[in-house]
């Protein structure tokens, strides 16, 4: 069993770096090299990152996936930076790490990109820890997923939505987005939007609503949330009561604020990933500006 896990490990992380994206880290380190030598103690972070962010898979799926990238808002672009699969009798694992470029913000793109191969690599540890569990155990079969997709492109914003999807008997699905502003070169916060805190309240009162508007039109949508005037089962500390700080969002096409829950966060896993489209008028006077929020 170690030598599976030592296995899957090396072939994870031995994944080949393409010619053209070898060319593309030399450009940017000379680019760079005047701001590196002003500061000589970050030249070993800076190249470690460098080297992080561009572990590619050569293969040739990769290199035609590579010259099919599609130009999103004509200048950012988004690919997959690496890509490992295996599936035997016990386990069945396929992830893909996406990767921006054409910010215009190198540093940006380092920061992202760093943070979404650390995320795959944090996933892939567990899973070969469980996967290691699981045969102490009598075995079993597991399955990890985790992907990319764009949902949203406009001339200001991109936002990059990040899936995993675990199995082991049942799934369970969670999602993490980037809501980037391509004018600016920034990436928005759910509190950046907001001139305080009293969003938490609003939204979450708003979002209350909806829940129980929606089960009340329709008998097969449930949501863990008190319901007044009537009793649940469930204990009060699992119903729903306010999203976090930082909770999941993103805008979408027509500029409304979209707040999104994984898998079982507030409802049955039958209901899967749930999301929220906040009318701008019941936040409007909480906004800092309707620049991206409309």
């Amino acid at each position: 069993m170690d030598d599976k896990l030592n296995r899957m490990k090396q072939e994870y992380e031995s994944i080949p770096i393409p010619e053209e994206l070898n060319e593309m880290v030399n450009r940017t380190i000379a680019s760079r090299r005047t701001k590196i030598k002003a500061m000589p103690w970050l030249v070993s972070a800076a190249a470690a990152c460098i080297l992080l962010s561009v572990g590619v898979n050569a293969s040739p799926a990769f290199a035609k996936a590579l010259s099919e990238v599609p130009v999103l808002g004509q200048i950012v672009k988004v690919i997959t930076i690496r890509e490992y699969a295996e599936e035997n009798e016990n386990t069945d694992v396929h992830l893909k790490t996406p990767g921006i470029a054409g910010t215009g913000n190198p540093e940006l793109e380092q920061s992202l990109n760093t943070k979404y191969l650390e995320e795959n690599k944090k996933l892939y540890e567990s899973f070969k820890n469980d996967v290691a569990q699981l045969e102490k155990s009598g075995g079993g079969h597991l399955g990890l997923e985790s992907g990319y997709e764009v949902v949203n492109d406009t001339d200001q914003l991109l936002t990059l939505s990040r899936y995993v999807v675990e199995s082991a008997g049942s799934s369970a699905e969670s999602r993490k987005y980037d809501t980037i502003d391509k004018v600016n070169h920034i990436v928005l916060t759910l509190p950046s939007l907001f001139s305080d805190d009293r969003y938490i309240q609003v939204i979450s009162d708003n979002i209350k609503e909806q829940m129980r508007q929606q089960m009340k039109n329709d008998s097969s949508k449930i949501y863990w949330v008190d319901q007044p005037g009537s009793k649940t089962d469930m204990p009060k500390e699992e119903l729903f009561r306010s999203i976090a700080k930082d909770q999941n969002f993103y805008i979408n096409q027509d500029g409304k604020l979209v707040i999104s829950f994984n898998e079982y966060d507030v409802a049955p896993g039958s209901m899967g990933v749930v999301e929220f489209t906040i009318p701008t008028e019941a936040i409007q006077y909480l906004l800092v500006s309707n620049e991206y929020v409309q």
